[in-house]
C-alpha cells in the first residue's frame, strides 16, 4: 500500500456545525494516528483559531493554515513554510480595495508576532462583527492608514457588501489567490486574498514531500477545497458540500455532522 497523507478541511468537514470535533471523531483520529495513520488538516483558519477548535486532537504532524499560506508544527507553531506578499503587491492590493471603499483586515507578522491591522474609523458591518466576537484576540492591531502595511503581509480579509467586493475580486483574482464566498457561520460575503503561491494544494504537495508520502487523500466541503482536490489522488466531498465540489470528488461521503471523515477513515484506512 502506498504511503498516504490523509488531509482534511476543518469547517464543514471535520468540525460539526457547532465548530467542534465530535467525541467520536476525536477518539477515532487519535486512535488511528496513534496506530500510524498519517493525518493532517488544511484550513482557512489561522493557527490561533484552529488550535481552539481542535482541542484534544493529539496529531503531531505539521498542519496547513490560512488557506495554504503556512505549514506549521502543530505543537510549537514553528513556521516550516510561508508565503508572503512583496511590499509592492501588498500596497497594490490595499489601494485596489480602498478605491472601492473596502477596508480589510491586513494580516502580518510584526516583530515575530502575528497581528491583523485595521482602521477603527473605517469598519464595515461585517468587520465590526468579526472584531466584536474576538474582543480578547491578541492579534488585534488598530492602525492609522500609513501603518496598515507594517511587517510581513500574507493575507487580507474583507467582509462587506457584494457590490463592493465582487469588482475587487474580479480585479485581483488573476494575480493573487482569492476566495470569494458566503461565510457558513455568519452569512456575510467574504473576500480573502492571499499570495498566488498560497493554496491548500501547493501546501499539501509540500507536506506530502516533507512526510515522504506517495499519495494524498483529501476531504472537504467548500470551493476553497477545489485546488486541493485537483492535486489529490482521491478526494471525498461531504454530503453537505458545495455542489461544484461534489462534482469534482471521487465520491460523496457522510456529512460533517455525521462524522463523515472519521467513519470513512475507520472503514478504509489499511
Amino acid at each position: 500500500m502506498k504511503k498516504t497523507l490523509f488531509i482534511s478541511d476543518l469547517d464543514g468537514t471535520l468540525l460539526t456545525s457547532k465548530e467542534t470535533l465530535s467525541p467520536f471523531t476525536l477518539e477515532t483520529l487519535n486512535r488511528l494516528t496513534g496506530q500510524g495513520m498519517i493525518f493532517s488538516y488544511a484550513t482557512a483558519r489561522s493557527y490561533h483559531s484552529a488550535s481552539k477548535v481542535t482541542t484534544g486532537l493529539t496529531v503531531h504532524l505539521p498542519i496547513i493554515v490560512n488557506n495554504g499560506v503556512f505549514i506549521l508544527e502543530n505543537i510549537t507553531w514553528k513556521r516550516l513554510h510561508a508565503s508572503y506578499y512583496t511590499p509592492e503587491e501588498a500596497k497594490r492590493i490595499l489601494e485596489t480595495l480602498n478605491q472601492r471603499s473596502v477596508h480589510p483586515l491586513a494580516y502580518t507578522y510584526l516583530n515575530g508576532e502575528q497581528k491583523y491591522s485595521y482602521r477603527p474609523e473605517c469598519l464595515s458591518r461585517g468587520i465590526r462583527h468579526f472584531l466584536d466576537t474576538r474582543p480578547d484576540d491578541p492579534r488585534r492591531r488598530p492602525a492609522a492608514a500609513e501603518y496598515m502595511l507594517d511587517g510581513d503581509l500574507f493575507y487580507f480579509l474583507c467582509i462587506d457588501e457584494t457590490e463592493k467586493l465582487f469588482p475587487c475580486y474580479q480585479q485581483l483574482k488573476d494575480e493573487f489567490h482569492c476566495v470569494y464566498q458566503i461565510d457558513m457561520y455568519d452569512g456575510e460575503q467574504w473576500l480573502e486574498i492571499m499570495p498566488k503561491t498560497a493554496t491548500k494544494a501547493s501546501a499539501a504537495l509540500k507536506l506530502k514531500e516533507m512526510m515522504g508520502c506517495e499519495k494524498i487523500v483529501a476531504f472537504g466541503d467548500g470551493l476553497n477545497d477545489l485546488p486541493l482536490f485537483a492535486v489529490a489522488d482521491e478526494c471525498y466531498a461531504m454530503e453537505n458540500a458545495d455542489e461544484q465540489l461534489k462534482r469534482a470528488a471521487t465520491k460523496v461521503i457522510g456529512s460533517n455532522n455525521d462524522d463523515g471523515v472519521a467513519k470513512w477513515l475507520l472503514n478504509n484506512w489499511k
